[in-house]
């Protein structure tokens, strides 16, 4: 999927789902009648089953909850401490994501994402979306239930408004950011680039960077194809979905 054409196609589908009776945005369901029976490109991989060590130089930002909390009644309070300079430490299946987060830039969209990791949102879920040479997107709790066909349409409760800032560009490798469902209706979904993408330019919140594990990016399992002449999603089958084992918060030591 490496043709910008098809690339800028499917953004249009880079959102976190909302049933049809609750928005217009765009359709972004797969044509279930097409089904690419491939197997995947991705060099297979040993399964992680724990998280891993935290990187020396880095303190845990202790948890808020001890068992994951899926449902939120509003947008959370602003935690964030000033001066901190706060981390991502994502474990899949595939191994260790460590991501530096922007607080400074974008501290709502930040702070919403501690909140959840911290309150261990994240534990288990899929990475729904994979597709090769774009992205890897996860963060539906709808994918912990085993029904696919609400896959993408899931969130923690509330929606929070667009943080998008010009200065920042999906100009690298590695660009974290919320996936979304028209303006203003940030949730719990987001994605992490494989390659440049500057289509995707002040259309997302960009809140981080991957600092280390582009190298486990690259092992995630792809999800879909792209028909080249429309840039519709053509699911892979019998694949296995990856999934976060946890997110941590971390500080960096200074």
């Amino acid at each position: 999927m490496k043709n910008a054409a098809v690339l800028t196609l499917l953004l249009l589908s880079l959102v976190a789902c909302k049933k049809a009776a609750d928005t217009a945005s765009t359709d972004t369901k797969t044509d279930s009648a097409k089904t690419d029976t491939t197997t995947p490109a991705t060099p297979a991989t040993p399964a992680v089953s724990a998280p891993g060590a935290i990187p020396s130089g880095y303190t845990l930002v202790a948890p808020v909850s001890s068992k994951p909390v899926y449902k939120f009644a509003a947008e959370p309070a602003r935690t964030l401490k000033d001066g901190t300079d706060y981390y991502a430490l994502i474990d899949t299946s595939k191994g260790q994501i460590l991501a530096d987060l922007y607080e400074d830039k974008t501290p709502v969209t930040v702070n919403n994402f501690i909140t959840l990791a911290r309150n261990h949102f994240y534990d288990g879920i899929l990475f729904h979306r994979v597709l090769d040479g774009f992205m890897a997107q996860t963060g539906d709790p709808n994918t912990l239930k085993g029904e696919q066909a609400t896959w993408g349409q899931g969130g923690p409760g509330y929606a929070f408004a667009d943080e998008i800032r010009q200065s920042l560009k999906f100009d690298a490798p590695g660009m974290l950011a919320m996936a979304n469902s028209g303006p203003n209706t940030n949730g719990s979904q987001f994605f992490m680039t494989f390659a440049p993408a500057d289509f995707l330019d002040g259309k997302y919140n960009l809140f981080g960077k991957v600092v280390k594990g582009q190298d486990v990016l690259a092992k995630l399992t792809r999800t879909a194809t792209a028909d080249p002449s429309t840039g519709q999603e053509v699911p892979i089958a019998g694949i296995t979905n990856d999934k976060i084992l946890s997110v941590r918060i971390l500080s960096k030591n200074k």
